[in-house]
């Protein structure tokens, strides 16, 4: 038998945590993102203070953005690496539930380790604990259950041996990948125990590429066989498979056009002949067609969010899913080929041989015309729309840049236009978290220091989480902010209008205040440490962001743009299910939803 070590159960778990690697000999869970106070400081801020040299520890400003850049990293390192998070009891914890839906939503691992209670109840209540009348085991941190794939409550040190093994089990599973919550009650963070030494020898997790079953390979083969027009929809799984190579050689071979959602933009260049482009309600027009046109729809690792499918109107042919979720691979009445991406598109491509089809180039090249001249410098004056600011981040940078977002105006615009490289883009776009941007620009960098970060952020999205910006100066991670301000919420203001209502609350001219606010975004930045400052126009822009270069430092850029969305982008897309009142005054919300009625009419509604 083997010996024992006595540690605290916080030590164990940061020694633990150390030797947990991948095949590539990096630790997977990089390091630990800490913000202390009571519950945290004493366990694990001490087991963390003496494991600086095996274990890093950063600061950062916010707990949600801390987890959002851990979220970024992940992400960045396509599931294959990740970070951990630790708070205090009560906010601390509470503030980490946002980023821990984000990272559900997204299938991306990140550990959340909040301090929790006392266990043994003896000073109950303390400060910021939260009680439940009827229910003595409840704590702020059972907020974490729905929104985690694992969750599980440490009341005891010797229960971290079985749950510390099912928390990586989860985050490295393909299929179950997502964040997992350890609330650790902060008594027993301070508890000695003997554990066995055996437990802390380095273990390697390996991701598994699971391989398809024989009958539902059969049957998707059989259903690509009798199609005459199929189309490709590549989603975030094919990025996470490491599938980017499978996929061009399957749809090059076959001569399947190929549409992009949101998490799987840049899977393929835009430059790849049969990338068609964004598909959905903020989709190109040649995408789009192509999925009306289409008689099979490929769905490869994509869980068919509203945004891709025009909500249950586009796709009007049968669905073949291939995913290594089988939740998702059902979707929409969809057969499902349950296995890696990888692994199914290359199984597909052995079966068919030299069978090909027709994909509708012209109809590519159209739209990427349509798409330059939408994106090109203004010859007007007047302030710059998105288009032509993304247009401008478009022409300074290269193939090594990646444009990155979270929500707003910007996500969509960036989906529909912007001409990603290979690996060059990435965005949040599964819970639209506003916030995310800044923290996610560091926390990709951190996990691309070779690539450019171009970190595109509204006003309204910077004054909601930008503290992290100072974290990026203090550490030296160097990225570039597009900050476009428009004063308000622009995106929200225009869907408002679109959905009939009246222009309320959004933009700042719209909202119930006394006097506008003239916010100098510049100041700010510059007085968190980074470098910062206006662009004039839009050549000027491009002059900024080449000039960002080469800093060590963020560099925020501001411009001034328009509300409005400015002509030809309502050429694209596609309708998007948002709920209009069936009881409305005004006749232009009475015509608003009598469209809304006939595209709703369209609607798919099996699950």
């Amino acid at each position: 038998m083997g010996g024992t070590v006595r540690l605290t159960a916080a030590q164990a778990m940061v020694k633990w945590l150390s030797v947990q690697m991948t095949p590539e000999g990096e630790r997977f869970i990089d390091g630990i993102w800490a913000i202390f106070g009571h519950g945290n400081v004493a366990g694990i801020g001490e087991a963390l203070e003496g494991a600086q040299d095996t274990f890093p520890t950063w600061r950062g400003q916010n707990e949600q953005t801390m987890a959002h850049a851990a979220i970024a990293f992940a992400k960045g390192h396509a599931r294959r690496r990740a970070q951990a998070v630790t708070s205090s009891i009560g906010p601390g914890a509470t503030n980490m539930v946002t980023a821990a839906a984000l990272a559900h939503v997204n299938r991306l691992p990140l550990l959340l380790i909040p301090g929790d209670g006392f266990a043994n109840r003896r000073p109950d209540p303390v400060l910021q604990q939260v009680e439940d009348f009827g229910d003595g085991t409840i704590s702020a941190n059972d907020c974490f259950r729905p929104v985690v794939r694992y969750f599980d409550r440490i009341t005891r040190p010797e229960q971290l041996l079985t749950a510390l093994p099912r928390a990586l089990r989860v985050m490295t599973d393909p299929a179950e990948c997502g964040p997992v919550c350890l609330s650790f009650c902060q008594d027993v963070q301070a508890e000695g125990y003997d554990w066995p030494e055996a437990f802390f020898a380095p273990k390697v997790w390996h991701i598994r590429r699971p391989a398809p079953d024989a009958a539902e390979l059969a049957q998707a083969v059989a259903m690509i066989k009798a199609a005459k027009a199929p189309v490709l929809v590549c989603g975030g799984g094919v990025i996470f498979s490491g599938a980017e190579q499978a996929l061009a050689d399957f749809a090059t071979r076959h001569s399947i056009p190929l549409i992009e959602t949101q998490a799987g933009k840049s899977a393929l260049p835009q430059a790849h002949p049969l990338n068609f482009g964004a598909a959905g309600v903020d989709g190109s027009a040649a995408a789009n067609a192509a999925a009306a046109a289409a008689d099979l729809v490929i769905a490869v690792g994509t869980r068919l969010q509203d945004f891709t499918t025009g909500s249950r109107t586009l796709f009007t042919a049968p669905i073949l899913g291939i995913n290594v979720q089988p939740y998702d691979a059902a979707k929409h009445g969809a057969a499902s080929l349950v296995a890696d991406a990888r692994v199914a598109l290359e199984a597909l491509d052995a079966a068919l041989g030299d069978q090909s089809f027709t994909a509708d180039t012209q109809a590519r090249a159209g739209w990427l015309a349509a798409v330059d001249a939408h994106c090109a410098a203004p010859t007007e004056p007047g302030l710059p729309t998105d288009a032509q600011v993304i247009g401008a981040v478009q022409r300074a940078s290269t193939p090594e840049s990646i444009a990155m977002c979270a929500a707003g105006t910007m996500p969509g615009a960036l989906k529909l236009l912007w001409q990603a490289s290979q690996g060059g883009y990435h965005m949040e776009y599964g819970f639209s978290c506003m916030g995310y941007e800044i923290a996610g620009a560091m926390g990709l960098k951190l996990a691309k220091p070779e690539r450019e970060v171009l970190c595109f952020v509204g006003d309204g999205s910077y004054m909601m989480a930008n503290s992290e910006l100072a974290t990026a100066v203090m550490r030296r991670v160097p990225f570039t902010v597009i900050l476009t301000d428009n004063r308000g919420y622009g995106c929200i203001n225009r869907l408002q209008q679109g959905c009939g209502g009246a222009p309320f609350n959004n933009l700042y001219v719209n909202s119930n205040i006394e006097a506008q606010p003239e916010i100098d975004f510049v100041a700010h930045a510059r007085a968190m440490g980074a470098h910062a400052v206006k662009a004039a126009d839009i050549p000027d822009l491009e002059a900024q962001i080449a000039a960002a270069r080469g800093r060590d430092i963020p560099t925020v850029i501001v411009i001034d743009t328009t509300a409005a969305q400015g002509p030809g982008f309502g050429e694209a897309g596609h309708w998007w299910d948002v709920a209009v009142p069936e009881v409305a005054g005004s006749e232009k919300k009475q015509q608003a939803y009598a469209r809304y009625l006939d595209a709703r009419a369209a609607q798919t509604l099996i699950n």
